[in-house]
C-alpha cells in the first residue's frame, strides 16, 4: 500500500520506548497486571493505526513536519542514551532495576546495587559480545562490501552466546537467560482492544503521541532511501499504509510498528528492489516463531543487552549536531532541548519540549519577518541588500525596503512598525550628512507571496503615516495574489495605480529619472 520500496517495517527502539513508558505511566508494573497491560498496549495500536490512517486520507502529512530536523536529532540522541542505560539492567546482571527512565534514577539503581548485583560472569559476557558488535559495524563501514558483516553479527553473537550457556550452565551461576518462549503465532487480540471506557481514553492518548513519532521516523527513513534510489515518496500514502498496518497488527497481538532504518539500511545494500522484502522478513519471522523458539531458551539476557545498546549508539548523531551549532543556533536549543528533556526527564517530555521549541520558532519567524533596505549595485539596474552587498549605493531622496514573507495579521503591525523605523533612522541619516530628503519609500514586495485583510490595513496605515511626512509610497512587483487583493481592497486606487511598478528599478526611474544616469 506504500510506495516506499525500501523500507523495512517491524519493531523499532524509539517507539518502543516511547510505548513502554507511557504504557508505564498509566499502569505501573506490568508483571503484576501482564493482561491488562496488553490491552493497552493492542489499544494504543490500534488507536495509533487509526490515527495515521486518518492523517494519511486527509493529507494531513504537514503536521509532521512540526518535528524539525534539528529536534528529531536531539529526541534520537536523547533516546538512544535512555535505551542503552535500561539496558544496563541485563548488561550487568542487575535483578532489582529501577522502571524509570531517567539518567539520575537509572544510574542511582546501578551504583545502589553495585556491591550486592552485579553478576561479574554477565559483565564479562556482556562487554566481550558488545566489543564483536562494535567491531562487525567497523568492519561494515569501513568497507562496503562487507556491509553483511554487521548485519549477521547480532545473530552470530545470540548462537554463540546461548551455545556457551547451555555448555557451561552459566545460569546457574547468576547469568540471567530468556528461558522458555512459546512457539507458535499469537492469538488473535481483537476481543481485548478497549473499545469504551477509561482505558479506551487513555489508549487514544497514547496511541496519538505513538502514531506520530512512529510516522515520523518511518517517513524520514523513506525519504532518505528513495532520494538515493531517485524516486519520489508519497507521505499520505505511506500514512494509510503504516496505519491499516498497525490496525491489523493491534488485532493479531502486535504493537506499534514502524520503518526501521537498521533493517531498511540491511536491505537496501543487499539490493531489494520492491516491497516484497518485507513479505519474505515476515515469512522468516513466522518460520523462526514456529519453530526455532525453543533454542532461545539458554539466551542469556546479557546479548540481547549488547545487540540494543549496539544498535542505539549510531543514533547519537554528534556530526548532526555540530552542524546545527554552526548553521543555527536557536536550531541547536532545539536539539539539546530535546535530548535532556528525554535523558533527564522523560521520553514524553523531550518529545513535547521539542515540538513546543520548534513550534516557538516558526511563530518567532513568521511574527518577525525579515526586512532589508536595498541599494543599487554599481554599472546595473539590479537592487540587492545594502548589507549584504556593501558596494550596493542607496538612491538619493528614495528609501527602498524589502519584506521577506508573506503579509498576516500575525506580523502586518510589525511589518509596518519596522519599516517607519527604517524610514525614521534613515531621514536621521539624511538630515545629518545633508543629503537630499526622503520624497519615496518603494516597498520591494516580490517575496510577499499572500496577504490577508490585516496585511492590507497595515499597508493603509503606513500609507497615512507616509502623508503627514509628505512622502509617496511606491510598490514595486506585487505577485498575482497580492495585486488581486489589493485591488479587491481599492488599496491599489488609494495609492494610485501608477504608484505599482514592475521592477524597483522601474520604480527609480519613475520617481527620479535623473537617478537613471549610471552610478558608479
Amino acid at each position: 500500500m506504500g510506495s516506499s520500496r525500501d523500507i523495512a517495517i517491524g519493531p523499532v527502539a524509539v517507539v518502543s520506548l516511547l510505548l513502554g513508558t507511557l504504557l508505564q505511566s498509566e499502569i505501573a508494573d506490568p508483571v503484576a497486571n501482564a493482561a491488562e497491560y496488553r490491552r493497552l498496549a493492542f489499544t494504543a495500536t490500534f488507536f495509533a493505526g487509526i490515527t495515521q490512517v486518518t492523517l494519511g486520507f486527509l493529507r494531513l502529512g504537514f503536521l509532521i513536519d512540526f518535528l524539525s530536523h534539528a529536534a528529531i536529532v536531539g529526541f534520537m540522541g536523547g533516546a538512544a542514551i535512555t535505551i542503552a542505560l535500561q539496558q544496563l539492567k541485563g548488561f550487568l546482571g542487575i535483578k532489582k532495576f529501577t522502571k524509570k527512565t531517567d539518567i539520575v534514577s537509572v544510574m542511582h539503581s546501578v551504583f545502589a546495587s553495585a556491591h550486592h548485583g552485579w553478576n561479574w560472569q554477565t559483565i564479562v559476557m556482556g562487554v566481550s559480545l558488545l566489543s564483536f558488535l562494535l567491531f562487525a559495524k567497523y568492519i561494515g563501514k569501513k568497507n562496503k562490501k562487507l556491509f553483511w558483516v554487521p548485519a549477521i553479527a547480532p545473530l552470530i553473537s545470540v548462537i554463540l552466546s546461548t551455545f556457551f550457556v547451555y555448555i557451561t550452565r552459566a545460569d546457574k551461576d547468576g547469568v540471567q537467560i530468556v528461558k522458555h518462549i512459546e512457539k507458535g503465532i499469537n492469538p488473535s487480540s481483537v476481543n481485548q482492544i478497549y473499545f469504551s471506557g477509561d482505558h479506551m481514553l487513555k489508549g487514544v492518548r497514547i496511541g496519538i503521541v505513538a502514531a506520530m513519532i512512529a510516522l515520523t521516523e518511518a517517513i524520514a527513513i523513506g525519504r532518505t532511501f528513495a532520494a538515493m534510489k531517485d524516486y519520489q515518496l508519497d507521505g499520505n500514502k505511506e500514512m494509510v499504509a503504516l496505519g491499516t498496518m498497525n490496525i491489523v497488527g493491534s488485532m493479531t497481538s502486535c504493537y506499534v510498528a514502524t520503518g526501521s532504518f537498521s533493517r531498511s539500511a540491511v536491505n537496501f545494500m543487499s539490493g531489494c528492489q520492491t516491497a516484497v522484502s518485507n513479505i519474505v522478513m515476515s515469512i522468516v519471522v513466522f518460520l523462526t516463531l514456529q519453530f526455532i523458539t525453543p533454542l532461545f531458551k539458554y539466551t542469556p539476557n546479557a546479548v540481547l543487552s549488547a545487540i540494543i545498546i549496539s544498535a542505539v549508539i549510531g543514533l547519537v548523531d554528534y556530526d548532526a549536531a555540530y552542524l546545527i551549532w554552526k548553521i543555527d543556533k536557536f536550531d541547536f536549543v532545539a536539539c539539546m532541548g530535546a535530548f535532556f528533556g528525554v535523558v533527564f526527564v522523560s521520553v514524553e517530555i523531550g518529545l513535547l519540549i521539542a515540538v513546543s521549541i520548534s513550534f516557538f520558532k516558526l511563530l518567532l519567524q513568521v511574527t518577525r519577518p525579515r526586512t532589508a533596505i536595498l541599494g543599487k549595485l554599481p554599472r546595473t539596474a539590479v537592487y540587492r541588500n545594502i548589507l549584504q552587498y556593501p558596494e550596493a549605493t542607496k538612491v538619493p531622496g528614495v528609501l527602498i525596503v524589502r519584506v521577506d514573507s508573506a503579509i498576516y495579521f500575525s506580523n502586518s503591525n510589525y511589518i509596518k512598525e519596522r519599516i517607519l523605523r527604517w524610514l525614521i533612522d534613515e531621514e536621521e541619516l539624511v538630515n545629518k550628512s545633508g543629503q537630499p530628503k526622503i520624497q519615496f519609500l518603494i516597498v520591494e514586495m516580490s517575496p510577499v507571496t499572500d496577504i490577508d485583510t490585516s496585511g492590507i490595513h497595515a499597508l493603509e496605515e503606513l500609507y497615512r503615516s507616509l502623508q503627514k511626512r509628505e512622502i509617496q509610497l511606491i510598490l514595486a512587483n506585487p505577485g498575482p495574489v497580492v495585486i488581486d487583493k489589493l485591488h479587491a481592497s481599492d488599496f491599489a486606487q488609494l495609492i494610485g495605480e501608477d504608484k505599482i511598478f514592475l521592477t524597483v528599478a522601474n520604480a527609480v526611474a519613475a520617481c527620479s529619472p535623473k537617478l537613471m544616469v549610471e552610478v558608479v
